[in-house]
């Protein structure tokens, strides 16, 4: 499968959709084909919030192959509620300014590219929210 059909075969990548458990209720992010709490295997599609607030984060110094241009950029933990978390990049904010608690929201940006093709990956970033 090329990389532009795998990447658009994961709807969780292009929207913040997700799976409730039929049985338990449980938000999964991205989905599962089984509950993890219960086991059962039947859910209805869900939207997660695109508001939420650090829980945790780091700073990364030494960034793998392909992300080193944007060294050094922060990766935060996200609580979106629901019990979904999600680790994203956080961008448009100065290092000394993010803190844990901190209100943010999901946004869909270019996460990378590949090579010489030019195709554009996207995925999620945190942004501060604006109050």
């Amino acid at each position: 499968m090329s990389s532009p059909r795998y990447w658009r075969a994961m709807p969780q990548r292009y929207r913040f959709e997700a799976a409730k458990c039929t049985k338990c209720g449980k938000v999964l992010f991205p989905p599962r084909l089984v509950c993890p709490k219960c086991h059962n295997r039947k859910f209805v599609k869900t939207n997660i919030n695109d508001i939420g607030k650090v829980e945790t984060f780091t700073v990364i110094r030494v960034a793998p192959s392909g992300f080193t241009d944007l060294t050094p950029y922060p990766v935060a933990i996200v609580n979106v509620g629901d019990g979904v978390k999600v680790l994203c990049q956080v961008a448009d904010c100065d290092l000394e300014d993010l803190k844990i608690g901190m209100s943010v929201r999901l946004e869909f940006r270019k996460v990378a590219a590949e090579g010489e093709s030019g195709v554009i990956y996207y995925g999620y970033k945190a942004v501060p929210e604006v109050k």
